[in-house]
């Protein structure tokens, strides 16, 4: 960092008066770092002036527009939607005559606080939902049609679409795909649009509020879409803050053909200054799977973290693999962009969503990771697969950044529902808890789009979903039997609420009658925090579980008592999660229960022996392997 810069920094923490964390980011242990591949290349610093300084005026009627007719564009690979077409025999046949209902377990329900209604979707779909909220309780929510600030009570602050938002006779061709967060190591938020959808006139809008207060106004900033000069427009834009710098993700097209992945490294000091932005960006990223849509994790609790930062990847037809990006140091030192290829649980796309009222389908996209956090050496992230049969879930990750291992673990109800377009975000009060809440989109053929949000804890117990908004009609915006949804779901973690609670924007079908605009979507947005926890007396698993001996040389006993007869999977998992073995899955009778197993080829260690229904984890207990 620049001496300039570092004042700034200090500056800035000193009005603030926060007292925020630098996190340094833990590596791969050495015997791994051979396997990452280095090709990436960076482009030298450059320097962009300050485009525009935005200051509010309040005043003026919410929604006061002039609708125009918006038509989709396509957003995915042909292979990709023949996986889809593919599915959907399979999905209609697996259809549930009687809708099934999600079980407890061990896990936080999630209770809604605070919420109201927010931005509509009156210009196009999807809607894009984006959201964050600051320290002190300024939301900035924003979609696709423009850009809402509220207090933590849910009062409406400031309104307006994006072209009065930025009110500049250059920007004449759609504003889109916004991206909010708050750097809570600043204390201030960091926005970013998409300019255009060709070539000639692509542009990535990056701003940069000028105090804790949105309503304060903006720095702007107008970095290239076409950073390349290879007749390519940026697209699908993610953000993320490290401790000394922001990052702009996207993918370039050329036409509609996918060109690449890009990424700009960015010196937020001098975004939060309104001085001249000094960044570059990072071209001709491999990796397996193929480099598309990288989501940077910034970090999940108070303050930041780096040099550099993490980012994840998927690809978008699906694989067995998921690409780990290490950006490992800032533009002041000598970064390098990393890659690594992580096994994980295989993942496809599914077939698109039914809603209730329609023959029309829900467009749920590709595999693309939607959202990702850091926290204590895990990188936690989502995106939506196919649950079994063509149906949609909740596929949730946690990656080890030191051991390079993945652990995913889907969420959703098989014949029922569709679960799509999820955000996560950490919903513990100390780091070595990986528990989390995820918001999402539900639809079927007997329920409107609507949202919902569920927890996750530490040993990978889900609670039932709650929620937070029921949809009020289905979605008919577009012409023809397919219709937008998603693309993503906000959500952001308050840090200082003095308990633990995440906030979130997703949409919901709705109409919206004094626009004279209907079967479209509004935003609604909610407060999140803790409620009773479920399941814990519906274990039929009896306190005397045991293994042993323990530690061992060669078997392994385990003893355990069943209540009632209940199918049991056993496994043996690393200190990770990670699977080991599968020792036994079948359902013993009531009473007590002996199994004796031989460690076989095992390395000496510590693993854990998980027994587990199939609605939740019964028992997890250490076992040390001896040599």
């Amino acid at each position: 960092m620049n001496p300039r810069s570092f004042f700034i920094a200090l500056l800035c923490s000193a009005i603030c008066g926060l007292t925020t964390a630098q996190e340094f980011k833990l590596k791969p242990t050495p015997a791994l770092q051979s396997t990452a591949r280095n090709t990436a290349v960076a482009s030298g610093i450059i320097i962009s002036p300050l485009a525009a300084s935005i200051d509010h005026d309040v005043s003026g009627d919410k929604w006061a527009v002039t609708v125009r007719n918006i038509s989709s564009r396509k957003h995915y690979t042909d292979k990709v939607m023949q996986i889809k077409e593919s599915k959907a025999a399979l999905k209609r046949s697996s259809l549930l005559s009687t809708p099934a209902n999600e079980s407890g377990s061990r896990a936080v329900v999630p209770e809604i606080g605070t919420n109201f209604e927010a931005n509509w979707s009156i210009d196009g779909v999807p809607p894009d939902n984006t959201m964050a909220i600051s320290n002190g309780g300024f939301i900035v929510t924003a979609n696709n049609d423009g850009v809402e600030y509220y207090n933590a009570q849910g009062d409406y602050l400031y309104f307006d679409f994006w072209t009065d938002f930025f009110n500049d006779n250059s920007l004449n061709a759609t504003i889109y795909d916004p991206k909010v967060i708050y750097d809570s190591g600043a204390d201030r938020f960091v926005m970013v649009l998409l300019h255009g959808s060709n070539a000639s006139n692509s542009k990535v809008l990056v701003c940069f509020s000028k105090t804790n207060n949105p309503q304060n106004g903006w720095w702007v900033y107008t970095l290239t879409g076409n950073p390349l000069n290879n007749n390519c427009w940026f697209d699908y834009p993610a953000l993320g803050v490290s401790n000394n710098e922001i990052y702009v993700t996207g993918n370039l097209f050329a036409g509609n053909s996918f060109n690449q992945s890009i990424l700009y490294q960015i010196d937020k000091n001098d975004g939060y200054s309104g001085q001249s932005l000094n960044w570059q960006y990072w071209s001709d990223l491999t990796s397996s799977p193929e480099a598309f849509s990288l989501v940077p994790a910034s970090f999940g609790h108070q303050g930041n973290y780096g040099p550099g930062i993490y980012l994840v990847s998927s690809e978008s037809s699906g694989a067995d693999n998921i690409a780990f990006w290490d950006l490992t140091d800032d533009l002041t030192g000598a970064p390098q962009l990393l890659s690594y290829t992580i096994s994980t649980t295989a993942y496809s796309p599914a077939a698109n969503a039914n809603q209730s009222g329609t023959s029309d389908v829900l467009d749920n996209g590709d595999c693309r990771i939607q959202s990702a956090f850091y926290l204590n050496g895990i990188v936690h992230f989502v995106f939506h697969s196919d649950i079994g049969e063509g149906w949609n879930g909740i596929n949730y990750n946690r990656l080890s950044a030191v051991n390079l291992s993945n652990r995913s673990e889907m969420f959703g109800l098989q014949g029922s529902y569709d679960y799509s377009y999820p955000a996560v975000a950490s919903f513990s009060t100390q780091a070595n808890d990986p528990a989390v809440m995820i918001a999402f989109l539900r639809s079927s053929g007997d329920t409107y789009p609507q949202v919902r949000v569920v927890n996750c804890d530490k040993d990978y117990s889900w609670s039932p979903s709650t929620l937070v908004k029921a949809g009020e009609t289905y979605v008919d915006f577009l012409s023809g039997d397919e219709e937008r949804w998603g693309d993503y779901t906000g959500i952001a973690r308050r840090h200082n609420s003095g308990d633990t609670r995440i906030w979130l924007a997703g949409c919901y079908g709705a109409d919206i009658n004094s626009q004279n605009t209907f079967n479209t979507f509004k935003t609604w947005v909610a407060e999140v925090k803790a409620g009773a926890t479920v399941g814990v007396e519906e274990t039929t698993l009896n306190d005397d579980m045991k293994v042993f001996p323990n530690p061992t040389y060669d078997l392994i006993q385990i003893r355990f008592t069943m209540s009632q007869s209940e199918p049991v999977i056993i496994e043996l998992l690393d200190t990770n999660g990670r699977l080991v073995k599968l020792l036994y899955s079948d359902t013993p009778k009531p009473g007590e229960n002996k199994l004796t197993f031989n460690k076989g080829v095992l390395s000496p260690g510590t693993y854990i022996v998980s027994i587990r229904s199939t609605t939740q984890i019964l028992r997890n207990e250490k076992l040390v392997i001896l040599d």
